[in-house]
């Protein structure tokens, strides 16, 4: 499996059957955020949320099936599950619904954690039930819109992934106003990380403790 990130919460996903890589997309963003998104082909897309820098559908190529609901969905032998959370620590009041997606490929059997624009401030007990365990995990960590560093760490001590990597942060050329990664990898103990470019991962290497992953951004 490989994973791509293209700056705020927008990833690629790839997977391999046999001969065929199948390709997940997952949140891509408007231009309007400052950063050109690139022109990205895909088989599925996920959507967490209506809202400019998550939901530009135009940004991907192909005949993709797309998921921007909460539920169960298999596509591709891909089993991805949709679950109902809040933008805000308000239940919904201020910023409305957020989906959480968990993906399993068949072919990998690594479960994937994406939690769009989660901004409660801590998962309910059936939030994390439906969550399940997790390999890795896509958690937003800038503030503002969305937990902050803080509340990511406590987050991340809730799911107990194998990895975890940060994303919706403040980067270069970025025009939406957001906290840096680095307030995050401090609540989490780490320093001196070596940014990548992707992640290119195996079941059988995942790392026993909980990793943080960082991706360059998008130039």
């Amino acid at each position: 499996m490989e994973i791509k990130w293209f700056g705020h919460a927008f990833f690629l996903i790839k997977v391999k059957d046999n001969n065929q890589e199948i390709k997940i997309a997952i949140d891509p963003f408007s231009s309007e955020i400052g950063i050109k998104p690139p022109k990205i082909r895909a088989d599925i897309l996920l959507i967490t949320h209506s809202h400019y820098d998550h939901n530009n559908t135009v940004a991907i190529e192909g005949d993709y099936f797309l998921i921007d609901t909460p539920g169960e969905y298999e596509a591709k032998k891909v089993f991805i599950k949709g679950i109902l959370s809040y933008h805000d620590n308000e239940k919904g009041k201020e910023r409305g619904f957020n989906t959480i997606y968990v993906v399993e490929p068949e072919q990998e059997g690594i479960r994937i954690c994406h939690l769009g624009d989660l901004g409660q401030k801590e998962l309910t007990s059936e939030q994390i039930e439906e969550i399940g365990e997790v390999d890795v995990l896509m958690i937003p960590v800038g503030g503002i819109y969305t937990i902050n560093a803080q509340q990511a760490r406590d987050v991340v001590s809730q799911i107990e992934p194998k990895i975890v990597i940060p994303m919706h942060y403040s980067i270069p050329k970025l025009k939406i106003k957001l906290e840096g990664v680095e307030k995050f990898l401090k609540a989490m103990g780490v320093s001196g990380i070596e940014a990548q470019t992707k992640l290119s991962i195996k079941k059988e290497k995942l790392p026993a403790e909980t990793q943080v992953v960082l991706f360059k951004p998008p130039k």
